[in-house]
């Protein structure tokens, strides 16, 4: 197949062969594959055994241990694949021998429910197990209830289906994990590449010389992206970390670890802010410099799509050479621009254009070494954060510390056992033969967040309904069995193809996999009332659990990670100051910084975006909240300028100035987050001065004899820009803790 791209303003063919097409598609549907291969040998096995009623339970466990599956190695998947099984062995036990005692049975699943939703506070391994051995519970009580006069060796016989169902799909994820060892890192590696080349275009269209653009709602679309590109980051690291072991990493893994660590320089450079766009603009507005940092940086952006399609199709990565012709023609703008640049203000905003500049040269050969990623060992502490519990212990304390009402995640654990105990309830008024498809709603429109929960409700009910209407269809027109389990596999495939994406979509196709599989042993059209109505009821009690059942706005939580993220832009400030004094190195406790920084800075705008999908009586001051984030990524931004241009000051007086600036900034960070976290406005307040009674930070530096060097001239201005988003944080934390009238959000 050829496919036409641009690069560097030529067009080219790219020429992509059917096997390359086959592994890109295969690595970004790898789990759809493996649910293929177990569901179709399955269902080959039942066909040439003629035992198709064993259909149901053996595909139903496959789900279940499909989706109980992260990324990990080999040896860690195949790890976790015993303590699944043995999890889903005591959970079908335990629902076989309880469920004909309602009381005891709804006692222990709501137990269940809560102590289980508890052990995602270890690692998303557990989490992943735990809710996939309630949906196994759930599907126990489904095949009991299909077949409600079975005996205890007929019952027996159906457990044991389900568990070798579940342990035939774990047989194929470790041969996968045993063959392809490093493709999900690869997978993880082009996603993150990708992400990032869409954060730095984006970026690119910042730099317009033109008058009344609205650069702040610029910076809260990036600031979204940016939490993408966090996202992805930390998904990365976790994926290759899983695959280093004791040892140091060779091959294929040791580049990808390589690749990683450049991302993050990458993505240090392109979250830098030199000074205030809308200076800039107005300094620059007849000249085209902007426009010039503008290509400079979308360029940059193209080579970051490009990496990621290297690494996808495991091809060389070669560096565009339109992109160094770019940063020349820069180059020679800003020395004609400083030629004729007379007043002193024009002079110091094209200082910043110049460190800009610098930046991009950095940042173009951060991509540039892309082609020989190892070579980074030797130069860099290559060393990685292991965040996963040392010991049963640590992973306990884990838990603990998330047991208090104040967690995100206990609430979410007492109102799922709530909302599957109320469903239990209805379920035994309504029609206790075929209701528990009320608890398994329940259990997946549940989620942490109302957003997440509102937008599972829809999806869940039209997914519902348009599955229905499609099995009844295939049901009339295919009325033979064994295309009925072919249809079956289909649709499991495609439930895992876009669960992620399209969970209308994925919801439908489950729906149509169940009334196939039910079909094999009974009518599976007396299923299609019921499944409408119970899924409509079950999807009501979650929404209303949410409501009722310790609601946790994202306002409430707001206070609480407006601290963490100054708190942790002042933990990182430091670091940068200290590499002033010593010289730039990129060591752990430097990268755990910054990563620190931007994961809370992350949560707080997901918390933000989540703010504005709750209702709107909940949520009164959400604009301010809105400018709050704005302000944080800003200052953030900053920050990551002083970090992407860090050096050994020759003048030892300006290192000390530049430490002793760096530390009040950062004191005074951490003094605002005290008190936004303890909720006192009054200490804010006090802590407030006007401006001429309180020296700017910058001021700190301005007597050093080396004012016209670049290094100070940068420094200056960044903590200067940094004492000014100081000062609009706090403004916006007193009008977040003293609300007063706004005429919008």
């Amino acid at each position: 197949m050829a496919r036409i791209v641009q690069s560097g303003g030529m067009l080219a063919f790219v020429i992509e062969t059917f096997p390359q097409r086959l592994r890109r598609w295969g690595a970004g549907q790898a789990q759809a594959l493996r649910v293929l291969l177990t569901l179709g040998s399955l269902m080959a096995v039942c066909g040439a055994s003629d035992r198709m009623d064993a259909v149901t339970p053996l595909f139903l466990g496959a789900i279940a241990s499909a989706l109980a599956e992260t990324d990990d190695s080999a040896r860690g998947r195949y790890r976790a694949q015993v303590v699944t099984l043995l999890c889903f062995a005591a959970a079908a036990f335990a629902v076989s021998a309880l469920i004909d005692r309602p009381a005891l049975f709804i006692t222990s699943l709501a137990l269940a429910a809560f102590w289980l939703t508890m052990l995602g506070a270890v690692e998303a391994r557990y989490k992943a197990i735990a809710y996939a051995t309630l949906i196994l519970a759930m599907y126990t009580t489904l095949g009991i209830g299909n077949h409600p006069l079975a005996g205890p060796d007929e019952r027996l016989h159906e457990l044991l289906l389900l568990l070798a169902g579940a342990a035939w799909y774990g047989v194929f994820s470790v041969a996968w994990c045993l063959a392809l060892p490093a493709q999900p890192v690869q997978a993880r590696l082009a996603r993150l590449y990708s992400v990032l080349g869409h954060y730095v275009r984006f970026k690119a269209s910042l730099f317009e010389p033109l008058r009344g653009i609205d650069i702040e709602r610029k910076r809260l679309s990036l600031a979204q992206l940016n939490a993408d590109v966090v996202a992805e980051l930390n998904a990365a690291k976790e994926s290759i970390f899983r695959r280093i072991g004791a040892r140091a990493p060779t091959g294929r893994i040791a580049r990808y670890r390589g690749l990683y660590l450049i991302a993050q320089d990458v993505h240090e450079r392109a979250s830098s802010s030199h000074d205030d766009y809308n200076a800039l603009a107005d300094a620059f507005f007849h000249s085209d410099l902007l426009y010039r940092c503008q290509r400079v940086l979308h360029l940059e952006g193209e080579a970051c799509r490009r990496l990621a399609q290297s690494i996808e199709r495991r091809q060389p990565f070669v560096a565009d050479t339109a992109t160094v012709q770019a940063l020349a023609e820069l180059r020679s703008a800003i020395a004609h621009e400083r030629s004729h640049a007379r007043e002193p203000a024009r002079q110091a905003l094209l200082a910043s254009i110049e460190a800009l500049a610098h930046n991009l040269e950095r940042l173009d050969g951060q991509l540039a070494g892309a082609s020989e990623p190892t070579a980074r060992a030797g130069r860099t502490d290559m060393g990685l954060l292991d965040r996963s519990p040392r010991s049963w212990r640590d992973a306990a304390e884990r838990v603990r510390r998330q047991l208090s009402p104040r967690s995100p995640l206990f609430r979410h654990a007492l109102r799922l056992a709530i909302a599957l105990a109320a469903g239990y309830g209805v379920m035994w008024l309504i029609h206790p033969a075929q209701g528990y498809w009320i608890l398994l709603t329940t259990l997946f429109v549940c989620q942490q967040t109302w957003g997440d929960t509102m937008s599972r409700m829809g999806q869940r009910m039209a997914g519902t309904a348009v599955g229905v209407v499609v099995g009844w269809a295939l049901l009339d027109l295919f009325p033979q069995h064994l295309v009925q389990a072919l249809l079956a596999v289909a649709a499991g495939v495609l439930f895992f193809a876009t669960r992620s994406a399209r969970y209308l979509l994925a919801t439908a196709c489950m729906t149509v996999l169940v009334l196939m599989c039910f079909n094999q042993v009974g009518d599976g059209g007396v299923l299609i009332v019921p499944r409408l109505v119970d899924t409509a009821i079950g999807s009501l009690i979650a929404g209303l659990a949410m409501v009722l059942v310790l609601p946790h706005w994202q306002g409430r939580r707001f206070n609480e990670l407006a601290a963490a993220a100054m708190r942790n832009q002042a933990l990182y400030l430091r670091e940068i100051a200290e590499q002033y004094r010593a010289g730039a190195r990129d060591d752990l406790p430097y990268r755990l910084a910054r990563r620190n920084a931007h994961n809370a800075d992350a949560a707080l705008a997901v918390a933000v975006s989540e703010m504005f999908r709750e209702p709107a009586l909940v949520r009164p001051r959400a604009g301010v909240a809105l400018r709050f984030l704005i302000q944080s990524h800003t200052l953030l931004s900053y920050l990551s300028a002083l970090g992407a241009h860090r050096v050994a000051l020759r003048s030892p007086a300006l290192a000390v100035a530049t430490r002793g600036a760096a530390e009040g900034a950062a004191q005074a960070l951490e003094a605002l987050a005290a008190d936004v976290e303890r909720g006192s406005a009054d200490a804010i307040e006090a802590a407030t001065a006007p401006a001429d009674e309180r020296p700017a930070l910058a001021d700190l530096l301005a007597s050093d004899g080396e004012g016209g060097d670049a290094a100070a001239q940068l420094i200056r201005t960044e903590l200067s820009l940094i004492g000014q988003q100081i000062e609009a944080l706090r403004g916006h934390a007193l009008q977040w803790l003293r609300p007063v009238v706004e005429t919008s959000e």
